[in-house]
């Protein structure tokens, strides 16, 4: 249904999760407004601190530095994101994985590049990730470390950070608001006398331009893609987003949007059908119902010579391309 309640739009714009974030609310005074987004901001913050191994004193930080085969106690917002993060794991075939935390170390994707690993420290790597090297239990919820796994939250911690506002939006009431939190959008109800926010997709070779124009009335759009920073290993740009698979960086070269009602869902998967590419990820998201997107450049993209291939599930299609050329 059409909101009917307060009209005055109130944005704010914050640095958050390593991304700016732009967050929207409608409300009958600003001041209101202010204080909801305000709401929002610490939830987003209080996720960051717990998830971000930037921190040395975050949750993920923590447990990365805790002894192998000891058990670590998670609290009970925790041990649900937990079981979560192994369900899509396995689900994916490690397409997604959340241990990939020295794979990310030797190709020194934090530090925006670096040597060409060796294969010896390449395969060192590869012993040390995977989450099928994770062991969770309950009562008490805690997880073991079997090797010497380190956690990234780099694939989901966005997203858990925008289910947990949408959560307390919900128990609120809030009016109708938005949430651009760098490639995710997640959105509660639809602005006065609309039924849905405009989104724009970025071009998946010009992040900051703005590629196709959507129609979002719930859920949360992701986007993942190979342009959103360069990297240079030894003077070769090569992409930022690993296979966990192989431990070698993802071969596509587009980007792919994914919506999901869920925000961590919709940042696990967005990742994981990047690292698949067009072929197997179209396929695996056919099958599993998925609203998927993916955009796939050919041509020579050196001299900009080249087209953009806008290649959608059949469920992406009836939700966002119906009224689209």
């Amino acid at each position: 249904p059409l909101w009917a309640g307060p009209s005055r739009k109130v944005t704010r714009q914050v640095f958050l999760m390593g991304t700016r974030c732009t967050l929207v609310v409608y409300a009958d005074e600003r001041r209101k407004g202010l204080v909801e987004l305000e709401g929002f901001v610490r939830i987003l913050e209080q996720t960051e601190r717990e998830l971000s191994t930037w921190r040395e004193d975050s949750v993920l930080s923590r447990l990365n530095r805790h002894p192998v085969g000891m058990a670590f106690i998670l609290d009970e917002n925790l041990c649900p994101l937990f079981g979560r993060l192994l369900f899509w794991s396995r689900a994916t075939g490690r397409a997604f994985d959340p241990g990939v935390g020295a794979l990310i170390d030797v190709w020194g994707i934090r530090r925006d590049g670096g040597n060409w690993p060796s294969e010896q420290a390449l395969e060192s790597a590869q012993w040390r990730s995977g989450a099928e090297h994770l062991v969770l239990k309950t009562a008490p919820c805690r997880v073991i470390r079997e090797r010497d796994v380190i956690l990234d939250a780099g694939a989901f911690g966005k997203g858990e950070a925008l289910d947990r506002v949408a959560a307390e939006a919900l128990r609120r009431g809030t009016p109708p608001w938005l949430i651009d939190l760098g490639g995710q959008t997640i959105v509660g109800g639809t602005p006065p006398a609309d039924r849905s926010w405009k989104v724009s997709i970025a071009h998946p070779l010009k992040r900051k331009e703005p590629f196709l124009e959507v129609k979002l009335d719930s859920g949360v759009l992701s986007t993942s893609g190979g342009s959103e920073r360069s990297l240079l290993v030894n003077g070769q740009s090569i992409n930022h987003i690993l296979d966990p698979r192989n431990g070698q960086p993802a071969g596509f070269r587009g980007s792919v949007t994914v919506w999901h009602p869920r925000g961590m869902s919709a940042d696990i998967l967005s990742t994981a059908l990047y690292v698949m590419g067009p072929e197997e990820g179209l396929s695996w998201a056919e099958a599993r119902d998925l609203a998927v997107c993916f955009f796939v450049p050919s041509g020579d993209i050196s001299s900009n010579s080249y087209q953009v291939h806008v290649r959608p599930s059949h469920i992406f299609r009836q939700r966002f391309l119906q009224d689209t050329n």
